[in-house]
């Protein structure tokens, strides 16, 4: 199969209409049947497949960056009685089974994007259900912080999939509709079962849409109530978006290059090695590299699932990256939040992706403050106690220094710093490294602080990291994915933790089991006529 792009520009969308009327911005669901990212399927009904929601990410990162003067957002179809049928089945069945969680990955973490954007960018998303919406398309309205339904006596949501099709909502239906919709559980249970939906004041008083408005008073009541939310935004209706422009990327063989990153891919060891360059005179180093690094996450998690172990290095002076941070945090302006909470939904990724992640700190090293959290992202730290590898006479040693940044700047899924989140519950031990922010701490220190695995020597590290990454490599990719999950998000659970960590567990097997995925299952025989034949034993 072609490998998958992420680029994507309003001007070339196949499946989305974007218009901005400021303060308010409507997005527009008119996804072309022709369109699949594939052959083999038509998108029906406003159906969609993963090029659909890269067009959708691509939308909402847009009206961030560019559109400042945004303070509304309405998500809303093009097509008449019909609001969006969700992920497409026909793609559903016939795709590998690390297609099928990969692409709800990535759904959740765009409808995520879309809440970040209501609670930290003063742009709020606004569902206008004009007709029928079902499975993922409800999902996009739960997203959203206000659903607008519209009252005709016919349209309804739904979450059809587990009587239809045999499986869960991919996209975190059942976790939003309880937890942010505080929907009742056992009206949930009767929501979840029913194939056909609610419809009109029932859903209204289930807590599943907001409100009910007639079809011919439907456009108008939707533009004011956004108008009027709009009116509540911090943004500034005089700030100067910035253009998102085509990354520079070169691809050679093996090797993809970035003006501030590089990957090395080595398909014979199932590895990336992916470096991070830090800033030089570029004031716009950190949104650039985030661009660059969230291209290559999605790139690597959708193109190469058999490269299981990522490596991540850092190139460049510490000191810039302090310097470069402490501006951005410093600053007051909308385009610095929208910088910083953009590489917090970037490092996220890392949190979610079904990779084992190591990163290795050495000598010319720059993993500080803010890119420091990418080295915690990671399962395993190893740094290089001693000269650089290359050059045994050389008297440069690797550091890595703490920032204010590391203490809560970028929090993960569960609500808490990845420092916590290493420490869990280790308070005293948190406040002994706070104690120890803005000092270059040397491979010694680190190791007895607990923020690296282990500080080899330069006479043991090429043996050492040879050795951890063949060990890596020889695991079961299934019970790593699930033993990495598990470690990664201690502590507290949230909305958050329980979709992905739902995803990983519950939809992986329940995506692989005969009653969904086989040859009589639910997804196979959806649209045939013939109902799906199920083993009755529960397990």
């Amino acid at each position: 199969m072609t490998a998958v792009s992420f680029d994507r520009h309003p001007d070339s969308y196949r499946h989305w209409r974007l218009r901005i009327e400021p303060p308010v911005a409507w997005l527009e669901m008119d996804v072309d049947e022709n369109g699949g990212l594939v052959e083999g399927y038509d998108l029906k009904l406003n159906s969609y497949d993963l090029g659909v929601d890269i067009e959708l990410y691509d939308a909402v990162q847009r009206l961030r960056f560019e559109h400042p003067e945004v303070g509304a957002v309405v998500i809303t179809s093009a097509k008449d009685k019909v609001f969006c049928a969700g992920a497409n089945i026909r793609m559903l069945a016939a795709s590998p089974h690390e297609w099928k969680v990969n692409f709800c990955k990535f759904t959740n973490e765009t409808r995520n994007g879309i809440e970040d954007a209501t609670e930290n960018s003063g742009q709020t998303y606004i569902a206008a259900v004009n007709g029928t919406c079902a499975g993922g398309g409800y999902e996009i309205a739960l997203a959203c912080d206000r659903i607008l339904l519209v009252d005709d006596n016919s349209s309804t949501v739904a979450l059809p999939e587990v009587p239809l099709l045999g499986v869960l909502p991919g996209t975190g239906g059942l976790t939003r509709v309880t937890d942010k919709r505080r929907v009742r559980k056992d009206r949930a249970d009767v929501f979840a079962t029913r194939p056909d939906g609610v419809k009109g004041r029932t859903a209204v008083e289930w807590r599943l849409v907001d409100e009910l408005v007639p079809r011919q008073e439907f456009r108008e009541a939707v533009a004011e109530r956004a108008r009027e939310i709009a009116a509540r935004t911090h943004r500034s209706s005089d700030a100067q978006g910035i253009e998102l422009g085509p990354l520079q990327r070169t691809e050679n063989g093996d090797e993809i290059t970035y003006p501030n990153l590089s990957v090395r891919l080595d398909r014979a060891a199932g590895l990336a090695e992916i470096t991070l360059r830090g800033p030089g005179e570029n004031e716009r180093w950190l949104l650039d590299l985030t661009r660059e690094l969230d291209d290559v996450i999605l790139r690597l998690r959708t193109n190469e699932p058999e490269l299981g172990t990522w490596v991540f290095r850092s190139e460049g002076d510490p000191e810039a990256v302090l310097a470069h941070e402490r501006r951005l945090l410093e600053a007051s302006d909308w385009l610095s939040n929208e910088i910083v909470h953009y590489f917090k939904r970037t490092v996220k990724r890392l949190d979610v992706t079904s990779r084992s992640l190591f990163a290795l700190i050495e000598p010319g090293s720059c993993f500080a403050g803010m890119l420091l959290e990418i080295a915690l992202a990671c399962d395993r730290q190893y740094m290089l106690d001693g000269p650089p590898i290359d050059d045994e006479n050389s008297e440069e040693r690797a550091s890595i220094t703490l920032s204010e940044a590391n203490f809560g700047a970028f929090p993960m899924g569960n609500g808490l710093s990845r420092l916590e989140s290493r420490f869990y519950r280790d308070n005293e031990h948190l406040d002994l490294l706070k104690r120890e922010r803005d000092r270059s701490l040397s491979a010694s220190e680190a190791l007895e602080l607990g923020l690296v695995t282990d500080a080899p020597d330069d006479i043991d590290w090429e043996d050492e990291i040879r050795i951890a990454l063949e060990g890596r490599a020889a695991l079961s990719p299934d019970a790593l994915t699930g033993m990495e999950a598990n470690h990664r998000f201690v502590g507290p659970e949230t909305i958050e933790t329980k979709i992905f960590g739902r995803l990983t567990a519950w939809q992986n097997w329940i995506f692989t089991r005969p009653n969904a995925s086989g040859p009589d299952g639910a997804l196979r025989r959806y649209g045939t006529g013939q109902k799906a034949s199920f083993d009755r034993k529960r397990v």
